[in-house]
């Protein structure tokens, strides 16, 4: 349970925390399309240079795709790469979409996650099947990392939401489900929440 008490505004990450996520679907369609050490290439805790070049915008999401064919058959086409790439995107509950409604009443509200193109489009059309509101519309602002060409855990991406919002750290909660975006956040004096074993954010904001 969260006091709310002189919390003012609240940073929520997006996959793992509001989408629904599960890394190793994406391991797994990799590997059925031929990458078998894929999850050695990537993964939730610690990523190659090209998935981080991806997420800060430093490539493009043809060159990405580009950069990955060769390491697959002949013949696979960057559709089945894409689809492979997206598999990891679940769903919005309801439930959890309510939540941030009702916290948005009282609070202001933010979005800060670290994502690439490919996927934004993806979560996207996975929102578009639980409402017909926009992501932004949930939040004041939105940031994005490969928008903002910088990712958490980098305290200057924090600094950078605080700043641009005039957000006071000591009365802004961040949210997220990995531990050194956490670690990250607590270097700017951000009150922090780290999700773990299956918690979810309508266990921290019971009434």
């Amino acid at each position: 349970m969260i006091k709310e008490e002189n919390l003012e505004a609240i940073i929520f990450d997006l996959g793992g925390v509001i989408l629904n996520l599960n890394y190793q679907l994406t391991i797994e369609a990799f590997k059925s399309l031929g990458i078998e050490d894929f999850d050695k290439m990537y993964s939730q805790a610690k990523q190659n240079d090209l998935f981080d070049r991806f997420e800060i915008g430093q490539i493009s999401s043809q060159y990405f795709i580009n950069s990955l064919l060769p390491f697959l058959p002949n013949g696979t086409s960057p559709n089945k790469v894409v689809n492979a790439w997206n598999a990891m995107i679940l769903d919005f509950p309801q439930e959890r979409l309510r939540l941030i409604e009702k916290l948005g009443e009282s609070k202001r509200l933010f979005l800060l996650s670290n994502t690439n193109e490919i996927h934004l489009q993806a979560v996207k059309q996975s929102l578009a099947k639980t409402t017909d509101k926009a992501l932004e519309s949930y939040f004041e602002e939105t940031y994005v990392s490969h928008e903002m060409n910088m990712r958490k855990p980098n305290k200057e991406i924090f600094e950078k939401v605080c700043s641009n919002n005039k957000l006071d750290p000591s009365k802004t909660l961040f949210i997220d489900d990995t531990i050194g975006h956490i670690e990250g956040a607590k270097k700017i004096g951000l009150m922090t929440h780290h999700l773990t074993n299956g918690q979810t954010i309508e266990d921290l904001f019971k009434s």
